[in-house]
């Protein structure tokens, strides 16, 4: 894969033609934010092997290749989905050359990489725990990752950030917050009242103005630092 063009600026490099069919994942305020957040730091991703889980419309995927991946594997758990995020880089990186596709469901994939990108679920989940893609994430993404190499997600105020960091740090990860921004909720929020619920108790999970919600997004990148098991250990 070739290496990133130098005319290309963290604005162009976001300027993207993409396509999509009924049933693919639209980008949302989320993805937008972790997509400007990838595109002002291409030292991540040149040269480097990229694990994606979720390539959705491929508005990660593109940036990543035009900033010089060496390598970048991206998934979607449906066949028609992964062909989407194909069809859109195609269109918008026509050279790309070291991209694989891959139906993968989460983190059940093979293959150790240098950085892993997603952008998780949490309010439409579908878990009773709806951190349980976070924590899954901060549990065994180092399955997938060289030491040394780095976990960068985006995830709600909502979801407890401050929990992340902690939880984080217990699994061997050195963190830093990329980028952050606030937003008003998004409408579905109030139409599940057991969110509304969950969320009054997540300390700073949401301010609130003049009668407008506001929740606060953060851009997450988590160093994997070296270990080893001690002598004996099970």
């Amino acid at each position: 894969m070739p290496p990133k063009d130098p005319s290309l600026d963290d604005q162009s490099v976001l300027v993207m033609d993409l396509d999509a069919s009924a049933g693919d994942w639209q980008p949302t305020p989320h993805g937008i934010l972790l997509g400007k957040a990838l595109a002002e730091h291409p030292e991540l991703f040149q040269g480097r092997t990229v694990l994606e889980l979720g390539g959705g419309v491929g508005n990660h995927t593109i940036p990543m290749v035009r900033m010089g991946a060496r390598r970048l594997v991206t998934t979607e758990i449906l066949p028609e989905r992964n062909e989407t995020t194909r069809r859109n880089v195609q269109r918008n990186c026509p050279d790309a050359a070291d991209v694989e596709y891959r139906v993968a469901d989460w983190l059940h994939t093979e293959g150790e990489f240098d950085v892993v990108v997603t952008n998780p679920p949490f309010a439409k989940s579908g878990m009773r725990n709806r951190r349980y893609f976070i924590d899954s994430l901060i549990l065994d993404a180092h399955k997938r990752l060289r030491e040394g190499g780095d976990l960068i997600f985006v995830q709600s105020s909502m979801a407890d950030i401050e929990k992340t960091k902690r939880r984080l740090v217990e699994n061997g990860y050195e963190v830093d917050v990329l980028q952050s921004a606030e937003g008003p909720f998004r409408d579905y929020y109030f139409e599940d009242e057991t969110f509304m619920e969950e969320i009054r108790h997540v300390e700073d999970g949401f301010e609130t103005r003049d009668g407008t919600y506001y929740e606060t997004l953060y851009v997450v990148r988590a160093r994997l630092l070296p270990w080893s098991p001690p002598e004996g250990a099970h």
